[in-house]
């Protein structure tokens, strides 16, 4: 037994990236997840590099610990197989509009026919509850819905940019493992199933508004919107004579501190900058301050004195940089695993970690349809069914044959 969720079955009907990820935590946390593709597959399985088509870097970093079905659900023996793997799932997780979920038969409503104790999430663009609801929703048309792009904008960036992160989708997708994690719970006490419905953009805008609403968080409102500390010009790396250091100079006790780090120590007094009220209310001059003073030096001479003095800082690393990163070494985050079709790959750890059900690496990301037959036997399916089904193209198994 290895994991909290061991037990647990997952069935995923999610594609892309924030349904997969969800799903791959629940898998890295111990659950069977079968991934349910249609005969083309995740479409993340063609984002290159990749060394073989249909195994792109994304989609493995996506979908290690999962089992991969293909079938077709627009032919009525693969949404009956489909049924067939929901009536033995604890839980099913969808992430295209439930209008496309209606027009499949495999609404709520039908789901729970088959397993009324099914836990049926789904996670897509819009509350189903506003004019939004129809809605098509991708990460770069979320993002920008939640004023990540106009946050930007406002903090200096020339034009509008997304963040250079697939953020919407996988912060939504940690909460759809969160929310199904508690789902799970409900039912173990109650014995209920239930719907979850996990709408994108309400949950990002948890994360920007938290901070941001600022002035609006009262009636009457009470200052302007946004928090002054994270929109301020200089919020970002600062510049030293050979490169770029990450500081943040935050309480009374730090700002004290870099004054006599910088040989000014009277500045403690200065009216801008004396205590962290009135720093929250001239965070421009403050950063502009210390951007200036922090050309002065080489990145190792601020490492060097800033650390001396107990002030946050951190050298800013480069993607290669992180690769090589000694504390990542020392704590395992990375790892290489022989998969049986890619080769030598490199993989992330989970990154939480337990004293007792420790969540493992157990399965590669698999290839397209590598488990439709082992699936579809546990689904009851004899022999002669499955290879009906897969003679007429409602189901699937890669060029070179599944597990058989």
């Amino acid at each position: 037994m290895s994991g909290p969720l061991t037990g647990v079955r997952v069935l995923d009907l999610t594609t892309v990236v924030m349904g997969p990820y969800a799903t791959q935590i629940l898998a890295d946390l111990g659950a069977d997840v079968v991934k349910l593709e249609p005969p083309g597959g995740d479409v993340m399985r063609y984002a290159w590099p990749f060394r073989n088509p249909g195994m792109g870097h994304i989609f493995l970093n996506a979908n290690r610990n999962k089992r991969s079905i293909v079938l077709d659900l627009k032919q009525d023996a693969a949404r009956e197989a489909c049924l067939a793997l929901a009536k033995r799932a604890d839980v099913l997780v969808y992430n295209i509009r439930p209008q496309a979920m209606a027009r499949l038969k495999l609404a709520y409503e039908d789901v729970r026919a088959v397993n009324p104790r099914i836990i049926y999430v789904g996670c897509f663009g819009y509350s189903q509850r506003g004019p939004y609801a129809a809605k098509a929703a991708y990460d770069d048309l979320i993002q920008g819905a939640a004023g990540i792009p106009a946050l930007l904008k406002v903090q200096g960036a020339e034009t509008p940019r997304y963040a250079p992160i697939i953020v919407a989708d996988r912060s939504v997708g940690q909460q759809v493992a969160s929310a199904v994690s508690a789902a799970l719970y409900y039912r173990e006490k109650s014995g209920k199933g239930q719907r979850v419905d996990v709408p994108m953009y309400e949950h990002l805008l948890q994360i920007v508004l938290g901070e941001h609403l600022g002035g609006y968080t009262f009636e009457p409102q009470h200052g302007e919107p946004g928090y002054a500390r994270m929109l301020a010009p200089d919020r970002r790396p600062y510049q030293t004579k050979d490169g770029y250091v990450c500081a943040l100079i935050y309480n009374d006790k730090q700002w004290a501190a870099y004054f006599k780090v910088i040989g000014r120590p009277e500045m403690a007094a200065d009216a801008r900058f004396a205590t962290q009220e009135v720093r929250s209310q001239h965070y421009d001059a403050a950063y502009a301050f210390v951007a200036a003073e922090m050309k002065k030096r080489t990145t190792a001479e601020w490492i060097e004195s800033l650390e001396a003095a107990d002030i946050p800082v951190q050298r800013m690393n480069s993607l290669a940089d992180i690769v090589a990163d000694p504390h990542l070494a020392a704590t395992g985050f990375f790892r290489t695993v022989e998969h049986p079709s890619e080769g030598r790959i490199r993989t992330m750890a989970v990154p939480s970690e337990w004293s007792q059900s420790k969540p493992e690496y157990r399965r590669h990301a698999p290839r397209l349809g590598e488990h439709t037959r082992e699936v579809l036997r546990e689904a009851g399916y004899s022999a002669d069914k499955i290879e009906r089904l897969i003679a007429s193209g409602a189901a699937g198994v890669p060029p070179g044959g599944d597990i058989s």
